[in-house]
């Protein structure tokens, strides 16, 4: 049973936070009375956004895959908000193309992206969150993954691959830190009505998808903000530690 009120007071991150999943997560936790630093490359769309959420969003542009910049990014939200209590690593990019294609600088920005910068947020705020749960407050880093961590796509290979490698990190970081109070979560949605894709090079794997969302209507993403704002309003006592949100027609 959640704790109706487990999110009032809290303060969070959001990265990814200028659309889709990430605009929805912060919109849902604000709603739950949390304080929610925005973090994004899109300055003008963070701030469009804090000013429709009002003064419990701050709006912070970063490049997550920026470890420096990260950090420096954290010191400021910590000035203004304090320390941070509840995580959301959601900045992802997904980019198909033919492996032969030899797309190496796509690669680098799904790596950059899903992986480092995933790194960067979680070690850049981790000694907040153990702070945290050493004080008997929850305490949750969330890292969003994607069903494409345990399936097969053709010319998707680089994207699941790093997202098979979200999902196992998240193991290995709640074998570390879930003894320590701190809820690591991995959450996979389906597909979900996003942008992500919609920067692929290839025209003809942008199509695809196009037609792959046609086939298998997207959930909104305030669906997945509203199974992480649960997950992390639930007992401290309880980790909902992997969550696959798919669309029920989706199989």
């Amino acid at each position: 049973m959640t704790d109706n009120n487990a999110l009032s007071g809290r303060i969070a991150i959001v990265t990814g936070a200028t659309s889709g999943i990430g605009a929805a997560i912060a919109r849902r936790l604000v709603a739950g009375g949390a304080s929610v630093a925005l973090l994004g490359r899109r300055e003008d769309r963070l701030k469009e956004l804090a000013t429709e959420l009002g003064t419990a969003a701050l709006p912070v542009a970063v490049d997550i895959t920026d470890q420096q910049a990260v950090y420096a990014a954290a010191a400021t939200i910590r000035s203004t908000l304090g320390p941070a209590d509840l995580v959301v690593a959601n900045a992802g990019v997904m980019l198909a193309a033919p492996f032969e294609a030899g797309r190496t600088g796509e690669w680098d920005q799904m790596v950059g992206t899903n992986i480092n910068g995933l790194l960067y947020t979680a070690r850049a705020f981790i000694d907040d969150l153990l702070a945290a749960a050493a004080g008997d407050k929850r305490a949750d880093l969330v890292l969003v993954g994607s069903i494409g961590g345990h399936t097969v796509f053709p010319n998707y290979a680089v994207y699941t691959a790093t997202k098979a490698a979200v999902a196992h990190l998240t193991r290995g970081l709640r074998a570390e830190f879930g003894p320590r109070g701190v809820r690591v979560k991995n959450v996979e949605p389906g597909f979900v009505s996003t942008e992500l894709g919609d920067g692929m090079q290839d025209g003809q794997q942008r199509e695809i998808l196009d037609e792959m969302r046609r086939a298998v209507p997207p959930l909104p993403a305030e669906d997945i903000a509203d199974v992480i704002a649960y997950a992390t309003a639930a007992p401290a006592r309880l980790n909902l530690a992997e969550i696959i949100a798919i669309p029920t027609v989706q199989g």
